[in-house]
């Protein structure tokens, strides 16, 4: 566990020197001690402390700076946090949370559930055979939403394909060079389609396909990928970065193609 989380001190002392990195070389310890929640004069004594023990340089009246020691002993606290987080989020809160699925099959409060994905959509099926099972907190007909807690061990799910699909800007062409006939059959082998860019979004309404989203395109084909669905994200040339972006930030392997021309 994170020695911030362990004592009061510590944790004090981690505010204090994530404050000083964050407005450095600038340093006022009255707008910390407002942030943090102590007085000034306690702020003045720990930032001496941290430039007694190596963490902080001080560069003149009001001025200091985070040393390569104190940038590091920051990284392993918060490291340490998160990890704990991690484990409060993923380990804790996940088997006490109650969450919504659409239930298989008729379920009554108090039934044990099967958990499994589909298009994307957590589902309950009555029983307790799969790898990862629940407890149904609500009475649900099939097909409709059911209340489940307790969740129990990992629902299997592989990781869905997003492929982006590049359309020219309006000023080489846009969506009129856009061979339609061809977007559509990419689009026939997706389950979910977003747009990224007017162009795209223009681009795909000409081959006959409704995006699902117009707007956040990136963020949505992480989600939905991590999800175990297959997502083609086509984008007009200067949004492609943006999405590619997204997709990084959430580990989700893509690829990036171009569309043939008409």
């Amino acid at each position: 566990m994170s020695d911030a989380l362990r004592d009061k001190r510590t944790a004090t002392r981690f505010r204090i020197l994530a404050e000083i990195a964050d407005r450095q070389p600038a340093v006022s310890q009255g707008e910390i001690a407002s942030a943090v929640g102590v007085t000034s004069q306690a702020v003045s004594e720990y930032i001496r402390e941290l430039v007694d023990e190596g963490l902080v340089d001080k560069e003149g009246r009001s001025r200091y700076r985070v040393t390569k020691e104190g940038v590091d002993w920051l990284f392993r606290e918060a490291k340490s946090l998160r990890r704990y987080a991690e484990h409060v989020t993923e380990d804790v809160l996940e088997s006490v949370q109650e969450d919504a699925a659409i239930a298989t099959a008729d379920v009554e409060a108090g039934d044990p559930v099967s958990l499994s994905i589909r298009g994307g959509l957590l589902h309950a099926t009555p029983g307790d055979e799969g790898p990862a099972t629940g407890v149904a907190t609500t009475d649900a007909g099939a097909g409709t939403d059911v209340g489940v807690t307790g969740f129990e061990g990992v629902i299997e799910m592989d990781t869905g394909s997003v492929t982006v699909v590049q359309v020219p800007a309006v000023r080489t062409g846009g969506s009129r060079v856009v061979d339609a006939d061809a977007l559509a059959d990419r689009c026939a082998d997706a389950d979910i389609v977003v747009a990224a860019g007017v162009e795209a979004t223009v681009a795909l309404r000409s081959a006959g396909v409704e995006p699902a989203v117009t707007v956040a395109a990136g963020e949505v084909a992480a989600g939905a990928a991590a999800r175990g669905q297959s997502v083609l994200v086509v984008a007009t040339m200067d949004a492609v970065g943006r999405v590619t972006d997204a997709l990084r930030d959430e580990d989700i392997s893509h690829e990036v193609t171009e569309l043939a021309s008409r």
